[in-house]
Formats: C-alpha cells, sequence, structure tokens
C-alpha cells in the first residue's frame, strides 16, 4: 500500500512540476513579440552572357515587451538563372541584438518600418528604419530614427513624444 501512495506521490508532483515548466515556458513565450510590419523589397540585375539575377531581402524585428530590448532580423535570397534554367542560389540572413528603447523594465508595444528599397532614402548607406515602442500602463510612445552613416555605424536618435491636450 505504502509504495503505491509513494508512486501516486511522484505522478502528482511529476504533473505539478511539469505544469511548472509550460506555465514558466508559456510566460516567458509571451515575453517576445514579432513585429506587425514585415518588408520586403527586389531588385533584379542583367549580367554578361543573358544571366538574369534577382535579390531580394526581408527585415522584421523580434521585441521583448519586459525589458524594450529587440532584434533586427534580416533575410536575402539571391537567385541567378539564364533563359532556360536556375543557375545559382543564395541565402544569409540572421538577427541582430539592438539596444534597449527604455531603461526601465515594463510592459511596452512595439512596431518598426524600413525604407522602401535599398536605393530609395539611403544618401549614406543601406537606408533606415523607425522604431516606436509604447509603454501599456502609462501614456508613454518614444520614437527612434537609425540611418547608416556610411562610415561603418549607425545613428540613432529616440524622442520621447508629447501629448498636447
Amino acid at each position: 500500500m505504502r509504495a503505491r501512495s509513494w508512486q501516486a506521490w511522484m505522478t502528482t508532483a511529476a504533473v505539478a512540476l511539469a505544469s511548472l515548466t509550460a506555465l514558466t515556458g508559456a510566460a516567458r513565450a509571451d515575453e517576445f513579440k514579432l513585429s506587425n510590419n514585415q518588408r520586403i523589397a527586389c531588385s533584379r540585375g542583367l549580367s554578361p552572357g543573358k544571366l538574369t539575377t534577382a535579390t531580394c531581402r526581408s527585415y522584421a524585428y523580434l521585441f521583448n515587451v519586459k525589458t524594450s530590448e529587440y532584434y533586427r532580423c534580416a533575410v536575402s535570397l539571391a537567385m541567378t538563372r539564364d533563359n532556360k534554367e536556375v543557375i545559382n542560389v543564395q541565402t544569409d540572413g540572421g538577427c541582430f541584438k539592438r539596444p534597449r528603447i527604455f531603461d526601465t523594465d515594463g510592459a511596452y508595444q512595439f512596431d518598426a518600418a524600413e525604407t522602401e528599397s535599398a536605393n530609395t532614402n539611403s544618401f549614406f548607406g543601406p537606408g533606415g528604419y523607425a522604431v516606436w515602442a509604447s509603454d501599456t500602463a502609462n501614456r508613454k510612445v518614444r520614437g527612434c530614427v537609425i540611418i547608416a552613416s556610411g562610415l561603418g555605424g549607425d545613428v540613432s536618435k529616440c524622442l520621447d513624444m508629447t501629448f498636447e491636450e
């Protein structure tokens, strides 16, 4: 009888631990949100020998709603073909951690937008992007603009919005 009680207790403890782990994982999963404003830009070029190359790039953002840190993610695909077949396909991509938007932890919402294609709005380099974040518990919004300086780094400035009544 005692062996059954021990087994029942162990089974109950295992179920409770699994439930707690699942809840902790679910809470942690809710900490990161993907931006709703993904963009894609494509270009096409002709090469000697009647080869055509098409390159497409897309960007998205993964935002930590607790800390206001975010990752800028990029993916690209380049395809080269002649008039009969696809000769080469190359892909590249990854996510790069960016600094916090707000100094303290809280509950935040986030969205971002890229410049449209690689040749518009890009005076110094590949272009820029805008980031918007808001505090869900307070009337607080911060807008940031990040552009490539053309000197190997980005220039980033954020501004807290004022609300006029």
